[in-house]
Parts: C-alpha cells; structure tokens; sequence
C-alpha cells in the first residue's frame, strides 16, 4: 500500500432500504443508503443493474440526469423513477464535510 494515500475510511451504522415496485411498463428494485458521508446525499443502487448514484431533492427534479444515471432508455422511466424517489428520499440536510 506504499502507492496509495488514503483519503478516507469511514465505519457508520447506516439504514438501507431494499425497495421493489412496477410501474405500467418496467420493473425496479433499488437499494437506498441513507448515510451521513458523501453530505448526507443517498446512495440509491439499482439491484438489477448495479448502476448507483447518490441523489438528492434537486437531482430528483432532472429527469435527464436520473435517465442517464440509470442509463434508461424512455424519458417516462425517469419520469416514474423521480416521483417515486421523491417520496423515498427525505430533504438534504447539507452538512460540512470539508474543511
């Protein structure tokens, strides 16, 4: 490990939801990291896929952004994917992180 410097390494009891659910057209199933590090912003996971990103109320109000993050092919599919994060991810509560 001489060729690495560690930036962080952080233990946190964290909650995870595991959540299924369809939509007229396509099924999901995600795991949402509710977790204080990276400014408190989820870690939402794709279980199928395995694509992840952190997500926060703003980022639920770009479709675009949501559709490529979870590489979908319909605008409506991120559409679906928005209203139902919406509900699931609580507001952001920015915190420090950086000195």
């Amino acid at each position: 490990m001489d060729y690495f410097e560690k930036l962080y390494d952080e233990h946190e009891n964290v909650n995870v939801r595991f959540v299924g659910f369809t939509t007229e057209s396509t099924r999901y199933d995600f795991g949402i990291v509710y977790t204080n590090l990276f400014f408190s912003k989820p870690l939402v996971i794709c279980m199928q896929t395995g694509r992840s990103t952190l997500l926060d109320p703003k980022d639920l109000e770009d479709i675009e952004y949501l559709q490529k993050a979870f590489k979908l092919d319909l605008y409506e599919q991120a559409a679906d994917l928005s209203e139902f994060f919406i509900e699931a991810i609580p507001g952001a509560r920015f915190e420090e992180q950086y000195d």
